[in-house]
């Protein structure tokens, strides 16, 4: 088990190195200038070279490059080029935003997807099986903008059971943060909850048929023990698209955090874009492969522990 972490963490560095190369590098072939988003289209030449000298881009990329990587080293993700403040600063006080409302959807994923995969699995052709069937094919369907969207509409406007926009502290207030959070997250997690619910109940099924659950049904075990054998056996595929899930919900708050105006990573990440401010790009780049990382690595030990035979692949 050992030698089997060992490598998961190898490989989530190697990982972390080649994205962020690349991030830096293409961020800048991208934008060859970034003195034109910073001041302008009205900035004098003048202006630009002294921007230019004072955040470093008149000097060679590769020069560039090996300093960025210097203080990355030493956990310093540099200053932004727009305010001039610590881009890890920004980054903390923006990233609690956006994982609670990311982390509120996969728990939701994770419950509901489960609950009707392991329904549906163990009573394949009822309504609950066509219901999850359904249900993925007409989620997948609709754009994820136009649910939230929807949920604002219903339960925001109309009903007004919830802000449509704004977020609380929990510091602040316990039941306002979960109030806050909760439209976003469940339009993050509509989808998902189909997603871990067919492959769930796709796994059930074709672990039910094997010869060694009807060996335990006929010694007479009870029904949660027969229940947990097949989610023993049927649990790897399902967490691993729910890791998968949490990776893509990243990204899709970036759209939500928009829509419910949500002072998380996607407006910082937008402004940066829109700015021209690599520096924060590139932290908020790597601060995301960091959590994909850490995420794919407890993946693996938990999928290691279910399934020794998952450590010698």
């Amino acid at each position: 088990m050992l030698t089997f972490t060992l490598k998961r963490l190898v490989s989530g560095v190697i990982l972390l190195a080649v994205v962020a190369t690349a991030t830096f590098f293409l961020a800048h072939a991208a934008i060859p200038d970034p003195t034109l988003g910073l001041l302008g289209s009205a900035a004098t030449p003048e202006a630009q070279q002294a921007l230019a000298a004072k955040i470093g881009t008149d000097r060679p990329v590769i020069v560039q490059f090996g300093d960025w990587i210097a203080g990355l080293l030493r956990g310093d993700l540099g200053d932004s080029w727009k305010n001039f403040q610590p881009v890890g600063a920004q980054i903390a006080l923006k990233l609690p935003v956006t994982l609670s409302v990311v982390t509120a959807a996969v728990l939701l994923s994770a419950v509901l997807g489960g609950l009707l995969g392991v329904l549906a699995g163990l009573r394949p052709g009822t309504w609950i099986d066509k219901l999850v069937k359904a249900g993925a094919v007409i989620l997948f369907a609709l754009p994820g903008f136009w649910v939230a969207l929807l949920l604002v509409m219903t339960f925001a406007v109309q009903l007004k059971w919830f802000p449509a926009v704004g977020y609380v502290q929990p510091q602040e207030s316990v039941g306002g943060w979960l109030q806050s959070i909760t439209l976003p997250a469940i339009s993050l997690a509509l989808g998902a909850v189909v997603m871990i619910a067919e492959q769930l109940r796709n796994a059930i099924i074709r672990a039910d048929g094997l010869d060694y659950m009807r060996t335990l049904r006929s010694r007479g075990l009870p029904q949660w023990r027969i229940v947990v054998h097949l989610l023993r056996n049927s649990a790897p595929p399902s967490l691993t698209i729910l890791a998968l899930m949490f990776v893509g919900l990243l990204s899709g708050a970036i759209i939500v955090e928009q829509i419910f105006a949500l002072p998380g990573i996607g407006p910082l990440t937008q402004a940066s874009s829109q700015n021209g401010d690599i520096p924060m790009l590139l932290g908020i780049t790597v601060v995301t492969v960091v959590f994909v990382v850490i995420i794919n690595f407890l993946l693996d030990i938990l999928l290691g522990w279910i399934n020794p035979k998952a450590r010698v692949k």
